[in-house]
């Protein structure tokens, strides 16, 4: 594939007046002081990549003016790197080239559908004003993929996941249509208000989950659902991590689907609640899992929880801990969310290996041989519901050795690879995962997805250096 060329520092701003001309004087950014947040996202810094010296930040406010933009750069051969909420944690939205940044945050309208549930959405629409719009409208979007600042375009670009993907599954399963602008300016229209659609290759799918390397999403028509009747929010505490790992398939194969199964230790739960000045509710237990569970009414409800707690009790889970009313709950999934924030000072890396639910408990036993080994602690926890496993590799590693990340890394996705697994389940390859892709695929995979982004993106221009290893 031919790589895209750097922006030459004398023309610099001949093309910063240009692409003024497009989206307006203010909206063009040159100073490097205004558009640090724009440098870097939420990866670990011992692992971030560097952000290139000479780039300009670039606000359009629709279709157009991308086209407009994109036509400039690929003219010129000047890199793009599509920016969203800046939530990811691979480095995949940093510009590790002198190029063009391109925020899509003043494409920020919504609509609501109530005929047809869906939600009409630009990208750069973030995910609690989605919710929030939907929730108004009496309607439910299931997806809750982490950080609500994340914006729809790169959810989309990064087939986010979550733990309600156990029930509802990943962004895929939700976008019905895409309007995207190609490297070459082209406006595609891919799908729409529709549930079925079978007319010839799906573009939209190949483009979700593309990382902003084939493609700039500008506007995405998602599908939504009645609103939630009633929920409840279970933590089933256990003596030992198998016992919690080994109940799950067995929920499952009850019938009764949650909407998520989150595992975690006491360790690092308790962490996340002392960072927030909170208090982890269950007393009891070294190993926790989080269920949550909705229906229709409260008796529904009410009888899933009866249903889960019994075959709990079977596999050696304690007394569980239920919260029923919004603030309970809200204040358990506050402390599950906040775990990665109340780590990230020790983190090195974090990692989204997935395997199949019934081997999770398999993996992590693995995963604690391999810190053993190397002399550290891994602490895990993740999406038990669907196998997907967020190890984070501490600090301690790069103290001891600089090759000594890369080695735990790499065993660690041997071990997922040995049960059937894959290295990331939700939070995509960006820059970072790149290196240790060939654990995963082989010549002829790379050699496809090399193809597609050539007929794409001939020039190279989007988002180089992410996603794909050339």
């Amino acid at each position: 594939m031919q790589a895209a060329g750097p922006v030459l520092k004398e023309d610099y701003q001949i093309r910063v007046k240009e692409l003024q001309e497009i989206v307006g004087e203010g909206w063009v950014i040159t100073e490097k002081e205004r558009m640090l947040d724009y440098l870097a996202d939420e990866t670990a810094t011992e692992v971030r990549p560097q952000p290139a010296v000479e780039t300009v930040l670039v606000k359009p406010a629709s279709s157009e003016e991308v086209s407009r933009i994109l036509k400039l750069a690929n003219h010129e051969g000047i890199p793009v790197f599509p920016r969203g909420g800046g939530t990811g944690l691979c480095g995949g939205a940093i510009p590790t080239e002198n190029g063009i940044i391109l925020s899509l945050e003043r494409m920020n309208k919504i609509e609501v559908d109530q005929d047809n549930l869906m939600a009409i959405a630009e990208a750069g629409v973030t995910l609690k004003d989605l919710a929030q719009k939907v929730e108004q409208e009496g309607l439910f979007f299931p997806p809750r993929p982490g950080d609500e600042s994340s914006q729809v375009g790169g959810l989309v670009a990064c087939n986010a996941g979550g733990s309600r993907a156990v029930k509802y599954g990943v962004i895929r399963s939700y976008v019905k249509g895409i309007d995207a602008v190609m490297a070459t300016g082209e406006l595609l229209r891919l799908g729409g208000k529709l549930l079925k659609n079978n007319t010839g290759y799906d573009l939209m799918h190949l483009i979700i989950g593309s990382e902003g390397t084939l493609a700039v999403i500008t506007r995405v028509i998602l599908r939504l659902f009645p609103q939630l009747g009633a929920s409840a929010t279970m933590i089933i505490p256990y003596d030992n991590r198998h016992d919690a790992i080994n109940t799950v398939p067995k929920i499952l194969q009850s019938g009764v689907i949650p909407l998520a199964i989150e595992y975690m230790d006491r360790g690092p739960i308790e962490l996340s609640a002392e960072h927030l000045n909170m208090e982890w509710p269950c007393k009891t237990g070294a190993a926790f899992l989080i269920i949550i569970v909705e229906g229709k009414g409260e008796e529904e409800v009410y009888a899933d929880c009866e249903k889960i707690s019994e075959i709990c009790e079977r596999y050696n889970g304690l007394e569980p801990v239920v919260g029923k009313t919004r603030k309970e709950q809200e204040r358990v999934l506050k402390i599950r969310g906040n775990m990665y924030l109340a780590l990230k000072h020790k983190i090195a890396d974090t990692l989204d290996a997935a395997v199949s639910p019934a081997n999770m408990g398999t993996f992590m036993d693995a995963i604690d041989k391999i810190a053993a080994r190397f002399g550290t602690s891994i602490p895990m926890y993740g999406h038990a519901g669907d196998g997907n496993l967020h190890p984070h590799l501490m600090k301690d590693l790069v103290e001891k050795g600089a090759e000594n990340l890369k080695e735990v890394k790499r065993e660690v996705y041997r071990e997922a690879l040995r049960l059937g697994g894959v290295m990331t389940a939700e939070h995509g390859l960006g820059r970072i995962r790149l290196p240790d892709l060939d654990i995963f695929l082989g010549q002829k995979e790379m050699e496809l997805i090399g193809g597609i982004k050539k007929v794409f993106d001939p020039k190279g221009i989007l988002n180089p250096g992410c996603a794909i290893r050339e």
